[in-house]
């Protein structure tokens, strides 16, 4: 019997394994149908090689969910080949993108299969560490080493991109940190990187995925209400749609015209922005015309179509984007203009032609294909160089490289002009002073200021697009630790900490002398390890800094009385006090009614004590994590905080999982904001339901009325989430109340 039944469970293993090895077969066709256009005499031979090669490697390996291992490498080669655009080679990279780290399989073992090209991209992915499987990797450290493989073979940061979109669909799997940890890296550099390389469609998903963890709440509520309102939505836009149709067929103007609604991701970032409900967020969607046209005439055919629309519907003159005349560094062309639909409506419109649609939707890989767009290709090839030129400076840490790289690389653009009338682009945010060094370094480190529309302005300036910048240089200036602030360009902060640096080595000269002469009168040999120990009682960095600090008169070496030579060697005439070791950061809390209301899952599983981040005011209930701060212990953060994904996209090895325990007897201070019609007796009904019949205490009470409406911010005590969502719902209830919102107290 029990021979039968260990057959029976035998049978149902190897009918499950042969029902898997099919779906991996289906899977593997469906790659070699999508890449059928692409393929010449002997790709498909090495393709086929390659996933036999990878199916081999990974046999024995399963992806946290139960299934194969190897449908991981074969959705991100079907990423690669149907969403990116990319080929054969891309292909068989993304077929083999984990066995060099995961599996027996050498580079070597890659090199003598398929050739130098390929083994340098896999060496590229090989590089970056997977940060889904290796908690101590910072997510700073991994992403410098994508930027120096990208700059050799944008393909690395492609397939990286592919790989990273497939671990945020199947995401699901992973434990509740681990989301947090990936959703928040992807949000923070993945999404603008696919974004900055002009994969607009990863772009919106990633930001999409990323919120479904980080603010499931709000993408729920979000989502729902885009379903509820998806048939009178598409109702809307075949109305609108229709006319302009009818109008480009008339003049024979062929297009494919449709309508798609916005990302929750950018719905949301509109509702926060200008601080409206959803119902008031006007442009839910856009439509999209995209007109057949030859490439010298796609201009003239985007401004026809672009003449008939908005004759036809009244546009916003404040919103028009001309990305045809000037676009975009990493490529992308279109006019955008918003009108003025049926029913009072604001719509977006966005008018391209064939060849801009491919290249919005499948950025970088797209301009290999078209090569009348040179012009594009050498926008990339610029931005490469630029990156080359900041990752080429001073060796900064992994974390301001991060930081710095977001700032002047991943961000919007603005488009500013010289004198001559020649154009450039620069970050949004950027100042008179990275206008300067962007032109050179030489007239960046002498600027005094500039004119900005003829008018004169300081080198801190904030630039707008359509300026045009002359700057005014004097032989006498030189870069200052202010001028740091003051920049935004990865070019401008290089360039000013390595004048800094420079000006520091001079100096140290002279704090070089003046040690040497001061050992020398006491009879100390001025050698490396008597200026060690020097370095170490002032508890410095490095010599630089101590002959640095002795220049400048931060030091003047009386502490030398605390050495005595021996020989001629500096020694301390008594050995320094041990240094009380702290105790470990346990927390203290302002009230003290209770000892902890978190449990804090760690190897003890304890209730220790902490600390709730001033930034974002958590309370029980709200989606949290620990962040053991330096210095500060652990501090309990909102996962939806301001300073969410940056500390868990570059500090991840800090975050501690949290979970609130039960409990009733602690009150939490937090506000909320009402807005309603300002009617007799309105507050009076709102404090009576807050005090009187829920019973909550109210901390203070601030209302500012104005043309009829009022606007009231109350900071309140409540035990929980739980008890601050009934509240808000109770008070929307009220005769007119028409909004009821929580918002983050002052720290």
């Amino acid at each position: 019997m029990e021979t039968l039944e260990k057959d029976e469970l035998q049978l149902q293993y190897d009918l499950t394994e042969e029902q898997e090895n099919k779906e991996i077969v289906r899977r593997y066709r469906a790659l070699l149908r999508a890449l059928k256009p692409k393929l010449k005499s002997g790709d498909k031979e090495m393709v086929r090689h390659a996933f036999e090669m990878a199916v081999d490697a990974h046999k024995t390996m399963r992806r946290k969910s139960g299934e194969p291992y190897i449908f991981h490498p074969l959705a991100v080669a079907m990423i690669c080949v149907e969403e990116i655009g990319l080929g054969v080679r891309s292909t068989i990279c993304a077929l083999l993108h984990d066995t060099v780290e995961d599996t027996d399989i050498s580079l070597e073992d890659v090199q003598r299969e398929f050739g130098q090209e390929i083994v340098r991209i896999i060496d590229g992915l090989t590089k970056i560490a997977t940060v889904v499987d290796n908690n101590t990797t910072q997510q700073a450290e991994n992403f410098k080493k994508i930027l120096l493989t990208l700059t050799d073979d944008p393909r690395v940061i492609l397939i990286k991109l592919a790989d990273r979109l497939h671990n945020m669909r199947t995401l699901d799997c992973m434990k509740r940190e681990k989301k947090l940890k990936v959703a928040s890296e992807t949000v923070y550099v993945y999404a603008p990187l696919a974004h900055r390389m002009g994969l607009y469609t990863i772009k919106t998903e990633m930001e999409d995925l990323s919120m479904k963890y980080l603010e499931p709440d709000t993408y729920r509520q979000i989502a729902k209400k885009l379903s509820e309102t998806k048939r009178e939505r598409t109702r809307y836009i075949n109305e609108f749609i229709r006319p302009v149709k009818e109008k480009l067929e008339k003049i024979g103007f062929p297009c494919d015209i449709y309508g798609r609604a916005k990302s929750i991701h950018s719905i949301w970032n509109k509702m926060k922005k200008k601080n409206v409900e959803f119902e008031e967020v006007y442009d839910l969607f856009a439509i999209r015309i995209i007109v057949d046209a030859p490439f010298e005439r796609e201009k003239e055919a985007c401004w026809k179509i672009y003449s008939v629309v908005s004759d036809m519907y009244s546009p916003s003159p404040e919103r028009m984007r001309d990305w045809l005349s000037n676009p975009k560094s990493n490529g992308y062309e279109a006019l955008h203009t918003t009108v003025m639909g049926p029913q009072g409506r604001w719509v977006e419109v966005q008018i391209r032609s064939r060849r801009m649609n491919e290249i919005a939707e499948k950025g970088l890989a797209a301009h290999w294909k078209y090569k009348e767009g040179g012009a594009d290709e050498d926008r990339f090839d610029k931005w490469f160089a630029q990156i080359r030129e900041a990752m080429g400076g001073e060796d900064i840490s992994s974390i301001d490289f991060l930081h710095e790289f977001k700032t002047s690389f991943l961000a919007e653009e603005i488009f500013v002009y010289t004198p001559k009338g020649d154009v450039k682009t620069l970050p949004v945010g950027s100042t008179a002073l990275d206008f300067a060094f962007g032109i050179h370094s030489a007239i960046g480190s002498r600027c005094i200021g500039a004119k900005v529309n003829h008018k004169l302005v300081p080198i801190g300036h904030k630039l707008r697009s359509g300026d045009q910048i002359e700057i005014i240089t004097s032989n006498k200036q030189k870069p200052s630790e202010d001028w740091l602030p003051l920049v935004v360009t990865a070019k401008a902060r290089s360039r000013i900490k390595d004048a800094l640096r420079e000006e520091k080595r001079k100096l140290s000269e002279e704090g070089r002398y003046a040690a040497e002469r001061k050992f020398t009168a006491i009879g100390a040999a001025f050698n490396s390890q008597n200026i060690e120990a020097l370095v170490d009682f002032y508890k410095l960095p490095s010599q630089l800094d101590l002959f640095y600090k002795i220049a400048v008169r931060q030091i003047d070496l009386k502490e030398l009385k605390e050495f005595e030579v021996r020989g001629d060697k500096l020694q301390l005439k008594r050995p320094a006090k041990p240094e009380i070791e702290k105790p470990a950061y346990t927390g203290t809390r302002a009230d003290n009614k209770k000892e902890t209301e978190l449990i804090i899952f760690g190897e003890s599983s304890d209730k220790i004590k902490y600390a709730l981040a001033n930034c974002c005011k958590p309370i029980p209930g709200d989606d949290v994590f620990g962040f053991v701060s330096s210095g500060k212990g652990l501090i309990i953060h909102r996962t939806n905080c301001p300073n969410a994904t940056r500390l868990l996209s570059s500090f991840g090895h800090r975050v501690v999982k949290t979970k609130w325990a039960k409990n009733k007897e602690i009150s939490f201070l937090t506000g909320i904001k009402i807005t309603g019609l300002d009617d007799v007796g309105v507050i009076h009904k709102i404090t009576n339901l807050i005090s009187g019949d829920l019973r909550i205490n109210i901390n203070a009470i601030t209302v500012e009325a104005r043309e009829g409406i009022f606007e009231g911010n109350i900071k309140l005590y409540v035990h929980d989430k739980d008890e601050l969502d009934v509240l808000s719902a109770r008070l929307k209830e009220l005769p007119g109340i028409q909004k009821v919102q929580r918002y983050d107290l002052e720290s």
